[in-house]
């Protein structure tokens, strides 16, 4: 007869989620020392604290999970529900734009200034597509060929880019602010449109983050062709940071400057 598989029971534990979970908690308490009762040399010290906890945390469970774990193949569910989560704070700006947008039709052509270029929208539009290719070029290196040295060239090509994109960003962000007068705080315009670019380039920087954790695993041979789920998990968020950019650059550059 035959025998059914008999499974003992397995309890995990780790100790790096402990000073992760710390200095997060620190990290609020932190700000609040800092900027609310001007404690700014005791705020700093608990910030630095919680920063150096955090990423002891974070690498020592990164570590551990390379070295002992093997994939389980819910890197999918994970990276679906964030995605959701992210969609939802994206699309309460997006709505907030459109409103303002609608509400001032009437003298939103005063509010656009001469610097918002639907020229400098499309070369960074260019770049973010380049990025596209270059990250799906590393995931097929290392899922398809097993090959550790081609992902990290293909993902160090999607570095620059994305970095190249920030950059340009930033010196357009300071052309409108310093030369046009173009703040934050000007007008509705302004408040959107700094808005709507300054969280998604803030997604860009936490992209470019996960890439240079991508190229740490690769190079030291942590991330193979049997250990995929980061570099799925960081090819499909930058595949939607580059989605979101055509909907941040529709919205600000062409529906925002344009006067009607």
């Amino acid at each position: 007869m035959a025998q059914g598989a008999v499974h003992e029971a397995h309890h995990e534990w780790s100790v790096w989620p402990f000073p992760t979970g710390i200095g997060t908690l620190l990290v609020p308490i932190a700000i609040t020392l800092v900027f609310h009762y001007q404690k700014h040399l005791i705020g700093l010290i608990l910030g630095g604290v919680a920063l150096v906890l955090i990423l002891i945390g974070i690498a020592g469970w990164a570590n551990e999970h390379f070295a002992k774990e093997s994939d389980v193949g819910f890197g999918w569910l994970g990276t679906f529900t964030f995605l959701v989560s992210e969609i939802v704070i994206f699309g309460t700006l997006f709505a907030a734009f459109w409103m303002a947008r609608t509400a001032h039709a009437d003298k939103w052509s005063d509010w656009v200034p001469e610097g918002v270029s639907l020229g400098m929208a499309g070369i960074l539009t260019l770049i973010l597509w380049a990025s596209s290719f270059t990250i799906f070029k590393a995931e097929t290196a290392l899922e398809e060929e097993g090959d550790n040295g081609k992902a990290l060239m293909w993902t160090f090509l999607t570095f620059v880019l994305g970095a190249l994109f920030v950059i340009l960003h930033v010196r357009e962000w300071a052309h409108l602010w310093t030369e046009e007068g173009f703040t934050l705080s000007s007008n509705m315009y302004g408040t959107g449109f700094y808005s709507l670019t300054g969280l998604h380039s803030s997604h860009v920087i936490v992209g470019l983050l996960a890439q240079l954790y991508v190229m740490w695993l690769l190079a030291t041979g942590k991330m193979t062709k049997e250990k995929p789920t980061v570099m799925k998990g960081v090819s499909v968020y930058w595949h939607f940071v580059d989605v979101m950019w055509m909907l941040v650059a529709g919205t600000a550059y062409l529906v925002g400057s344009t006067a009607i």
